[in-house]
């Protein structure tokens, strides 16, 4: 008979997440790594709209008047070429799915800029803490206004 461990301090013990507790608690928007963008942006005396809808797709960031819009991309879900791991179990789930991340991804750019939008795709790892180089593009981008070769994003 195995004995489950002794309270301490009369808390019980967390047990464990199941993979599905685990993959609840992942964030959609507010991410740390959003949030750090979005205080380095307005720190730069930006202002800006939240999760926003810009021709149909929900955009993290945007900014309406330049017509900028930023995406927070997270390093798993989109398939960051540094930081991206593959799983190890049900691959034939996680695979295809991860595959069509990145081209949603990609019809989307295009679609925002087919319609005069600049976009931005910054991965979670540049936001945490942010780059003062991704920084300066949004800035730029948004004081300036569109620039001449719409594919500014990041990556």
């Amino acid at each position: 008979m195995t004995r489950s461990p002794e309270p301490k301090n009369g808390v019980p013990p967390e047990l464990p997440l199941t993979r599905s507790e685990h993959m609840r608690r992942v964030r959609g928007k507010n991410s740390a790594a959003e949030r750090s963008l979005r205080s380095a942006l307005h720190a730069e005396g930006l202002r800006f709209r939240l999760h926003r809808r810009v021709e149909g797709i929900a955009a993290d960031i945007v900014f309406p008047s330049p017509r900028v819009a930023v995406f927070v991309d997270g390093c798993f879900w989109h398939g960051c070429p540094e930081h991206a791991t593959f799983p190890k179990t049900n691959k034939d789930y996680w695979l295809p799915k991860l595959a069509e991340n990145r081209e949603r991804d990609s019809r989307q750019t295009k679609r925002l800029q087919t319609a005069g939008w600049t976009v931005f795709r910054v991965w979670e790892h540049e936001c945490l803490p942010p780059d003062a180089r991704v920084v300066q593009r949004i800035v730029v981008a948004c004081r300036v206004g569109p620039l001449s070769t719409r594919d500014v994003g990041v990556h």
